[in-house]
């Protein structure tokens, strides 16, 4: 097996010099250590495990290629019909919800458990297939790609998402007027993440620059470290905050631990135990010069265009979910002066828990009605800016529909007039401007004489 020898240097005319660069030339095979057998069939269960667990990362990029999709959903369908027999059979569950925007469901936890077993019976059957092989240098290197490319890929898209300011959006005006204690811990993380975009996009590009380290073997050790840090915190986060990541982001974890397990012993020795340290040796995954450089440019290409593709996407979706989606022509918190439903007259008592207190206008199609006791309802809206109406319905309860006629006979103020769910209903409105609230409007300021803590 051939290997780069990065120690020969050479000055512009091919002698050794101050002026020298660093060249490649192809070196005698090196002898590589027998393996225990304990780490042998411990490499055995470990590659067959990553290779299916990040199998899907891989084929989601075929959603990219035109029909590669159907193979992505092919897969999941029978991944999915699988995991569910081996629940009801190993663990007497029907399993009825699947991954949806949840990672931490049933069916997570027994695919991670089919996974794990799969792997085992392989790790089995290759021990005794292949007890002659001494050691899997080789193929441990092409794992070592398969992680670098898989968690990568992940990175990139994650950190896209917080670059450009989706995953974790400016707070909306429901969310601001929400009590600190009926928030949830994850709904809590998420308005800490949105207000401040500046350190959303920092964690982003954090992430990014992890992912992107790890796309090279001369950075995959800088780039594995940057990972653990990175997703150290996310873990802690998920855990901490309730957020339902746990199993994705500790997988992805030590998929980073596992890049920086091979150095984790030249690292000590420079930080800790203050000992020379001899350079890393890299093996090329190619026996041939041309094969390398070919995949050098291919990875380059494909990396470019990832990188560019998931930020114009995530820019896309920004447009329409995130801050630069379209506002309602009625957006702002307007407080209810005046209620009256029934034909009967509702003075904003906080005895009334029923009554409404604010209607929120965010998004171009929803609202949200907040009542007394600060709970809230949101709506679907369609509005018609030349009549001036709203249809409200609700995705919870198909039977519910609203039809209200609205004036606005200056900016500060609305009023409301109609059916809300077969009553009559009428309400007068004044406006509240949420640049006002502290949150919006304390800022960044360099010099604090006391701490603004409320």
């Amino acid at each position: 097996m051939a290997v780069f020898d990065r120690s020969m240097t050479v000055g512009p005319e091919g002698e050794e010099g101050a002026a020298a660069v660093r060249v490649e030339r192809w070196a005698e095979p090196v002898a590589v250590p027998v393996w225990s057998p304990g780490k042998r069939i411990g490499f055995r269960w470990v590659f067959t495990y990553l290779v299916l667990y990040l199998l899907p990362t891989y084929l989601s990029l075929l959603t990219y290629i035109p029909g590669g999709g159907t193979v992505y959903g092919a897969y999941n369908n029978l991944l999915q019909a699988i995991v569910t027999w081996v629940g009801k059979l190993a663990f007497h569950v029907n399993i009825t919800v699947f991954p949806n925007g949840s990672g931490d469901t049933t069916y997570n936890y027994v695919e991670v458990f089919f996974l794990a077993l799969v792997a085992a019976l392989a790790a089995l059957v290759w021990t005794l297939l292949d007890r002659r092989r001494l050691e899997y240098s080789r193929l441990h290197d092409w794992l070592r790609a398969y992680v670098r490319f898989g968690l990568g890929f992940t990175l990139i898209e994650y950190g896209a998402s917080k670059v450009i300011p989706t995953q974790f959006p400016s707070p909306s005006l429901g969310k601001l007027l929400q009590p600190f204690g009926s928030s949830s811990p994850m709904g809590l993380l998420w308005t800490f993440m949105g207000a401040s975009p500046a350190y959303t996009i920092f964690a982003g590009a954090s992430e990014m620059i992890g992912g992107l380290l790890l796309m090279t073997r001369r950075t995959t050790l800088l780039g594995a470290l940057a990972c653990m840090a990175v997703l150290g915190n996310v873990v802690m986060l998920n855990f901490c905050y309730d957020v339902p990541v746990k199993l994705y982001s500790s997988h992805l974890f030590l998929m980073a631990f596992f890049l920086a397990a091979p150095d984790l012993r030249r690292l000590a020795d420079l930080l800790i135990f203050n000992r020379r340290v001899e350079p890393a040796v890299h093996r090329p995954l190619f026996a041939g010069k041309l094969w390398h450089r070919t995949a050098l440019v291919v990875r380059t290409l494909f990396l470019a265009g990832f990188a560019v593709l998931g930020l114009y996407e995530t820019y896309g979706i920004y447009q329409i979910y995130g801050a630069g989606a379209p506002k309602s022509p009625l957006y702002g918190i307007w407080n209810v002066d005046e209620l009256v439903l029934d034909g009967v007259a509702r003075p904003p008592l906080l005895t009334d828990e029923s009554r409404w207190r604010r209607v929120v206008f965010d998004h171009a199609d929803g609202l949200s009605i907040h009542l007394m006791d600060d709970t809230r309802q949101g709506y679907v809206v369609k509005l018609d800016a030349v009549k001036k109406t709203l249809a409200l319905s609700r995705r919870d309860k198909p039977a519910f529909k609203a039809a209200l006629v609205y004036d606005r006979p200056d900016p500060g103020h609305l009023t409301l007039a109609g059916t809300f769910d077969g009553h009559p209903v009428r309400a007068v409105l004044h406006r509240t401007d949420p640049g006002k609230l502290l949150l919006n409007s304390r800022g960044f300021r360099w010099i604090n004489e006391y701490p603004f803590n409320r």
